[in-house]
């Protein structure tokens, strides 16, 4: 597979007008002819931010189906692995990163994919940086 593994922090800055971000707007510019490979918790991970943005005032409903339709037009492959493969995969990672089982799970597709990661999230930028994982859209 090709393409970058684009973890719910980046993906929900398009979508909350609040949390605009330069560098997040970067990566949805730069995907145009690349695939977005996620874990499957991803589309969890969108839903309830979403719902806990509309609960908390900060989307609309007209807002949150713009954003889905953005998702939906934008070339997505979820991964798909057996449970057990997933946990075995995941807690040795988590612990040797000092990472939620969430966090790890973009990291370890990016690993095994061999994939830049696009993430907002400081320490998961810095445990990708150490396991060798560059990162998406990043200057050297």
């Amino acid at each position: 597979m090709s393409g970058v593994v684009v973890d719910a922090s980046v993906a929900l800055a398009w979508g909350f007008p609040d949390e605009g971000n330069t560098y997040a707007d970067a990566v949805l510019e730069g995907l145009e002819k690349q695939a977005i490979a996620v874990p499957a918790l991803w589309a969890v991970e969108i839903a309830n931010a979403l719902l806990v943005g509309e609960r908390n005032g900060r989307l609309h409903h007209a807002q949150i189906r713009r954003f889905i339709t953005l998702l939906e037009a934008l070339p997505v492959v979820q991964d798909s692995r057996s449970i057990e493969n997933t946990i075995n995969s995941l807690l040795p990672l988590a612990r040797e990163y000092q990472l939620s089982a969430y966090d790890t799970a973009y990291l370890d597709l990016a690993i095994r994919e061999g994939l830049p990661l696009a993430t907002l999230d400081k320490r998961l930028r810095g445990a990708a940086r150490e396991a060798g994982v560059s990162i998406y859209a990043e200057d050297p």
